[in-house]
């Protein structure tokens, strides 16, 4: 089982940047699928970026394509979600979500969730 330890939230003005990190240990990120979900108060879970394997497929939720990129890397058994144009919006507690079985907009679909990291986006 992975234990998935993520990093990079903090608060950003509106327009901002931030790069968020998953970070993989007792077994090693590279031959899973890993997604990125978010939590607003009193708002569902929702799908935000997702990658194979791979690397070489990627997905984007429909609030954030445009404006962020999944990547990652397996020899640092890491995963990265970088956004940009950051809004109020935004803001939310983002999970690290790894070990896919199949649907990766889908949060059933994981077997293994980090703690999360909030990301505030002030107007």
């Amino acid at each position: 089982q992975v234990q998935l330890v993520e990093s990079g939230g903090g608060l950003v003005q509106a327009g901002g940047s931030l790069r968020l990190s998953c970070a993989g240990t007792g077994r090693y990120l590279d031959s899973i699928s890993v997604g990125w979900f978010r939590q607003a108060p009193g708002k569902e879970r929702e799908f935000v970026a997702g990658i194979k394997w791979d690397g070489n497929t990627t997905y984007y939720g429909v609030s954030v394509k445009g404006r962020s990129t999944i990547s990652r890397d397996n020899a640092k058994s890491t995963v990265s979600l970088e956004m940009n144009s950051l809004e109020p919006e935004d803001t939310a507690t983002y999970y690290c979500a790894a070990d896919n079985l199949g649907n990766m907009f889908e949060m059933l679909m994981y077997r293994n969730w980090g703690q999360g990291t909030q990301v505030t986006v002030s107007s």
